[in-house]
């Protein structure tokens, strides 16, 4: 049985239609709001409006019925 490793992350911004993530970790990591289809046709008020949940495990974006795991998006 291998080990996965559970990424959590401390803090989420938007800016220029990308996601940046800060994990506990110390390490950064970003993407494209293009690599989802709901993100990608998201106003940019809509995408700053990103939140963690689940313990920093998830991004939810309320008004656009989006959530991602953290450990998704930084494979």
């Amino acid at each position: 049985m291998a080990y996965e490793p559970v990424i959590v992350a401390k803090k989420a911004t938007v800016k220029d239609r990308v996601v940046h993530l800060c994990l506990v970790d110390g390490s950064t990591h970003s993407f494209p709001v293009a690599y989802y289809p709901r993100l990608a046709s998201a106003s940019d008020a809509a995408l700053k409006k990103v939140k963690l949940r689940l313990g920093g495990k998830a991004l939810r974006w309320e008004d656009l019925d989006e959530d991602i795991w953290i450990g998704h998006a930084v494979m």
